[in-house]
């Protein structure tokens, strides 16, 4: 199996909620970079230090925690800040659920010989029911701190753990077949200045650098050439956009009871549970990191995710609160489908005023055009 980027992140976990939200709070604690871990800085070009061909697939909770950074490198000591805010949408169910946990290891009982906080966060988008979303939510963070490699391999580790945790909710179909169903699932660790996205299916996580909006996931759609390559090698295929004629992502948790999907053992089926991973460095620049399921991007773009996030911490300096905008204004925008929102402030105070450089856009108009602009103004000019 491929090496893969180590994992940390904070932890809120949501019930299964209508109309309802939750936020994370304050706990300070030391944090130090784990050993055997690889950093590495990202831009937009940044390539996914990871991407393997097999996947396995949560709903959440939430406390309000601030968490410090102890360490000083490079002048930057990260204060971590979490919130959150789900609501039903115009769906008859509610299948998004979330986690945010400030001290993983605690939270398990792991006794840590550097007391470093490992925080967890994640998004997990259910399909075909909400069983799978919350199966993910309840036993990922425990798998992973259980693993016997947790802290010092956390890339292995994590990997490892959403391909047992898909594993674990398979027997639990098999025992109970109404819990068939699948999520996707999008995690961030946060350990030091170490950032860790693993990302298997459609929600995504957007950055915040100056105000400028760095995506840190991929979505996995069966329109993406990567993931069409990865799908057909294995059997599958895609119609008219779905994945096997059946789904719109080509990673996901669960999804057992659907045929042609997974198989058990080292190669598996198209659909995966295998994340990507990106690891990122964290410095003064990096504002806020927003994790959401698909129904928020489908109306917002990136960027302007981050507007508004920033806007609003100006305003009242609260990241809950911050949450609670992008999915009211999601629903303003005519979003359908269940809507979840995760964000953690990398600082105390709210983000300065700054002015994002647009990038420029080439116009131009074709000969066709010029003529039919001519045309047009000789036969105004003759008037």
């Amino acid at each position: 199996m491929t090496n893969y980027l180590e994992q940390v992140e904070e932890e809120t976990v949501g019930e299964d909620l209508d109309n309802s939200s939750s936020s994370s709070g304050d706990n300070n604690d030391k944090q130090k970079p784990l050993q055997h871990t690889q950093m590495e800085n990202f831009n937009d070009e940044s390539p996914v230090l990871s991407f393997i061909p097999n996947s396995l697939p949560l709903e959440s909770i939430s406390e309000d925690r601030v968490i410090v950074d102890k360490q000083n490198q490079f002048n930057f000591v990260p204060a971590l800040r979490s919130g959150e805010w789900s609501d039903i949408g115009s769906r008859p169910y509610m299948e998004d659920t979330h986690v945010c946990i400030s001290n993983l290891a605690e939270k398990y009982g792991f006794n840590l010989l550097n007391k470093e906080a490992i925080s967890f966060y994640g998004v997990f988008d259910g399909h075909g029911g909400k069983a799978a979303a919350q199966f993910v939510r309840d036993h990922l963070p425990r798998i992973i701190v259980e693993d016997a490699d947790f802290p010092l391999q956390l890339e292995k580790v994590v990997t490892r753990s959403f391909m047992e945790t898909d594993a674990a909710f398979a027997k639990s179909c098999s025992i109970e077949s109404s819990l068939s169903s699948g999520t996707t699932a999008l995690t961030a660790m946060i350990f030091g200045r170490s950032l860790l996205v693993a990302n298997a299916g459609d929600c995504r996580a957007v950055l915040s650098r100056c105000a400028r909006a760095i995506e840190l996931s991929r979505d996995h759609r069966p329109c993406c050439i990567k993931e069409k390559t990865r799908v057909e090698s294995l059997g599958g295929f895609v119609d008219d956009g779905y994945l096997n004629g059946q789904l719109g992502v080509t990673r996901a948790l669960g999804d057992w009871h659907l045929e042609g999907m997974k198989e058990m053992g080292d190669i598996g089926g198209p659909l995966s549970a295998e994340p990507e991973l990106r690891l990122f460095t964290l410095t003064k620049d990096d504002e806020f990191l927003i994790i959401g399921s698909d129904g928020i991007w489908e109306v917002f773009s990136n960027q302007n995710a981050v507007d508004i996030a920033r806007k609003k911490l100006q305003e009242h300096n609260d990241v809950k609160l911050c949450c609670k905008a992008i999915v009211e204004e999601a629903i303003k925008r005519g979003a359908d489908d269940n809507l979840t929102v995760v964000m953690v402030s990398f600082h105390l105070d709210p983000p300065p005023q700054v002015v994002v450089e647009r990038p420029r856009v080439r116009r131009s108009i074709s000969a066709e055009g010029l003529n039919n602009l001519r045309s047009l103004l000789e036969g105004t000019l003759n008037l």
